[in-house]
């Protein structure tokens, strides 16, 4: 009988006896090279990457949600002249400042001010009794009324006075802690930015040349459109947990949309594959709990507070609120925000794609 050539149990794996790659040899050397092999120098860039992700992603929501208390939250104050600035003085004086308390003209002023955004809260105190009025909106969020409530009640109750509370922009019984708005908003960017991820990797992770950038883009625009539109009918007739107008909303998320997948685009066309990272910090890591959402801008700590007016889910929250609950007051700086993303976003993308093109065309 012929032997097999050692391809049998007994067999040595080779016919001139040379061992198998990682058949045979030092197990230490043979291991070596196998995660060699697996893990390549780029893989373990990216997987120490996707580790700091990871890291900030824990760093940041914990950082923004672990001990929410409010700062320096607008509040109006209507009370007699003889009283009205040490009542002031008062509540811009308590510990921590979480009041920032400035006089008002009327109980309409103070209502208005409120329904435009520029007040949280305000106080209006009854000369006559012992139970003063304090109106709040939570239509801006139940978080936020809720702290404004309890911090004027306990400085009230110092005083010897009593508190009853109005809500003249209360947010809808179906829209759970007011997160209606952050959820639409974060359903959007989600979209937009997988949308755009997905264009660009079907060819590379750079746009060829600016005619497909343009393509690129006219296909996201196409397809916010549709996700807007259907958002708006979802979160609003299908589920009633949001009201306001369909339309708005369908223009605002096409909007949001176009944001989130432009400003992809511009990190894809910049950073190549690692662009999808970068996207991932600016708009998850950092854009989504400081956008206001759970707990609104006052009771984020500081910068948190301050980035979240700058990116694309803080400006679409507060949209959304505006649209919802406001009657579309306040919405221009954060549709300014929104449109810069969108805009730069795309400029930025046609003109990688253009210096790539170029760079591609020079002779070697």
């Amino acid at each position: 009988m012929r032997l097999d050539d050692g391809a049998g149990p007994g067999g040595s794996g080779a016919a001139d006896g040379r061992v198998p790659a990682g058949g045979g040899g030092s197990g230490e050397e043979s291991f070596r090279g196998q995660v060699k092999d697996a893990v390549t120098p780029r893989s373990a860039l990216l997987v120490l990457g996707v580790l700091a992700l990871g890291v900030l992603f824990i760093t940041s929501y914990a950082g923004a949600f672990h001990s929410p208390k409010p700062k320096d939250v607008p509040v109006g104050v209507l009370a007699p002249a003889q009283t009205r600035g040490e009542l002031i003085d008062g509540l811009n004086g308590l510990p921590g400042s979480p009041l920032s308390a400035r006089a008002v003209a009327s109980r309409d002023a103070a209502v208005g001010r409120i329904r435009d955004r520029a007040l949280d809260g305000a106080l209006v105190v009854d000369a006559r009794g012992s139970t003063d009025l304090l109106l709040v909106a939570s239509g801006g969020g139940p978080s936020l009324s809720d702290a404004v409530r309890q911090v004027v009640t306990e400085a009230e109750r110092t005083r010897g006075r009593n508190v009853r509370t109005v809500d003249v922009a209360p947010a809808d019984r179906e829209d759970a802690r007011g997160l209606s708005s952050f959820y639409l908003v974060v359903g959007w960017c989600v979209g937009g930015y997988l949308c755009a991820a997905i264009l660009a990797v079907s060819y590379g992770a750079r746009p060829a040349d600016p005619r497909r950038a343009v393509i690129r883009l006219a296909v996201l625009v196409l397809y916010a459109i549709a996700l807007g539109v259907l958002g708006a009918v979802v979160i609003g007739p299908v589920l009633g947990a949001l009201p306001g107008g369909v339309p708005a909303l369908a223009a605002l998320g096409a909007l949001v949309v176009c944001a989130a997948g432009a400003t992809t685009f511009a990190f894809q066309g910049m950073l190549g594959v690692l662009g999808i990272g970068m996207t991932v910090l600016v708009i998850v890591i950092a854009g989504n709990p400081s956008a206001g959402g759970a707990y609104p801008y006052p009771l984020l700590p500081p910068f948190w507070r301050e980035i979240g007016p700058a990116l694309i889910p803080g400006a679409g929250t507060w949209t959304v609120r505006s649209i919802a609950y406001f009657d579309g007051r306040a919405m221009t700086g954060p549709l300014l925000v929104l449109s810069a993303w969108a805009v730069g976003g795309a400029v930025l993308t046609l003109l990688f794609a253009r210096v790539r093109a170029s760079d591609a065309q020079r002779p070697v």
